[in-house]
């Protein structure tokens, strides 16, 4: 072989590689990514389970595949911070390997999530059962906040044992496993701090955040005493737009957001819609929308009850947001990159070079559609956010219309 022909074929070769540098091409679709602030037309390339660039105009010929996202906005794969997974089949066992809490992958993929956090289901006595059965088995990221009590959420009275909240065993399982990302304290109906307490106990020790859900008894527990003296910057209030018995609101019946509310925000407590079967109003969310009390984050508190309620799943909260009038991408900021914020994750949770490329595809669909509260109530709305297609760690989970696949043609077998 003459060396010419040879040089020729070592360029068509190298063209070649060049050319498929990369396995996905995510095409001319608004990227928002608001840790990388990024909010325009951009392409991204994926290669392995990895975003490899974001860039206007990459060249085609340079993917192996490329998904037309003209019109659509390409986001980080969401993140819903308050979810309930820890499915199973015992009897009076609620959300801790009970029938009422959901295998992940039945919900998430279809929504643009790509990582959830466990709200409480397990606790130290049974958070190996929950690995074992649920986060090793499951293609959605699936982290944790682990209960304070040991047999985690079962509900009822065995959330009221405090003899089962023990702070230096829950600390010592949160330090051994890496699913682990924070403490979870909740359902409690007794007049004593002592479970709360007991919770930033353990935080503290094994240095994470601690999710509560608070209220319950009646009279309530003082709210500026949980907001202004317990809880830590980066320890989480959810429920935050409720109005529940046992706890005070942080909209009053004027509409206005308490003032310790918004300082605490300030000093770094994080705010968590946790919308759920009852714990997420109107009444609460437009006045506070309206003066600027954003949530820190946004959450759906998924179980049997809520998904099959106002809640239905993460993108119909997000679209409550959108028409009550939060911006686009301060939405895609309370599912991406603030909860990776809350829970310490650097690796995923935006769409830098090197980030696991977990990316979410939506439309924006426009229509008459309706939305509906904890209470009830429905708001109609001319917006709703549909997920198009998701990539998991490099890999398309779930495509709603075709957008990644060779469009069919007569004679095609």
């Amino acid at each position: 072989m003459s060396i010419r022909i040879l040089s020729i074929l070592c360029l068509l070769m190298a063209g070649t590689l060049h050319a498929q540098q990369y396995a996905i091409l995510i095409k001319g679709g608004h990227v928002i990514d608001p840790r990388n602030n990024v909010d325009g037309v951009m392409d991204v390339a994926i290669n392995g389970d990895s975003v490899a660039r974001i860039a206007p105009n990459i060249d085609v010929r340079q993917a192996k595949q490329v998904i037309n996202a003209k019109g659509l906005y390409v986001t980080p794969g969401l993140i819903d911070l308050h979810s309930h997974n820890f499915y199973g089949t015992q009897e009076d066992h609620y959300l801790s390997d009970g029938f009422e809490a959901l295998p992940p992958d039945g919900f998430t993929f279809r929504c643009g999530i790509t990582t959830v956090v466990d709200a409480g289901g397990a606790g130290w006595r049974n958070f190996n059962t929950f690995k074992r059965q649920v986060i090793d088995h499951s293609k959605t990221r699936v982290l944790s906040f682990l209960n304070i009590v040991g047999e985690g959420m079962r509900g009822g009275p065995y959330e009221q044992n405090r003899s089962d909240m023990d702070a230096r065993m829950t600390a010592l399982v949160v330090q051994q496993h890496r699913e682990i990302v924070g403490i979870k304290v909740a359902h409690y109906s007794g007049g004593e701090w002592d479970p709360v307490d007991r919770a930033l106990e353990a935080g503290r020790m094994a240095r994470v955040p601690v999710i509560v859900d608070f209220g319950g008894h009646l009279p309530p527990l003082p709210l500026d005493d949980l907001l202004m003296k317990r809880l830590r910057p980066g320890d989480i209030f959810t429920h935050a737009y409720a109005r529940v018995a046992g706890r005070l609101p942080v909209v009053d019946d004027a509409g206005n957001v308490l003032p310790f509310v918004r300082e605490a925000q300030r000093r770094g407590v994080i705010f968590d819609v946790g919308h759920g079967g009852g714990s997420f109003l109107f009444s609460q969310a437009v006045p506070a929308l309206k003066s600027g009390f954003f949530p820190n984050t946004i959450s759906t508190d998924i179980h049997t009850g809520s998904m099959n309620a106002g809640m239905k799943d993460l993108n119909n909260v997000m679209s409550k947001f959108l028409v009550m009038g939060m911006p686009l991408k301060e939405v895609i900021a309370a599912t991406t990159s603030k909860p990776a914020s809350v829970i310490a994750a650097d690796d995923f949770g935006h769409l830098g070079q090197g980030a696991v490329a977990d990316v979410a595809i939506f439309a924006v669909r426009k229509g008459k559609f309706g939305f509906v509260d904890s209470g009830g109530y429905r708001m109609d709305g001319d917006q709703k956010l549909e997920c198009e297609l998701t990539v998991r760690a490099g890999k398309i989970v779930y495509d709603l219309n075709g957008i990644s696949r060779p469009g069919w043609q007569p004679g095609v077998k």
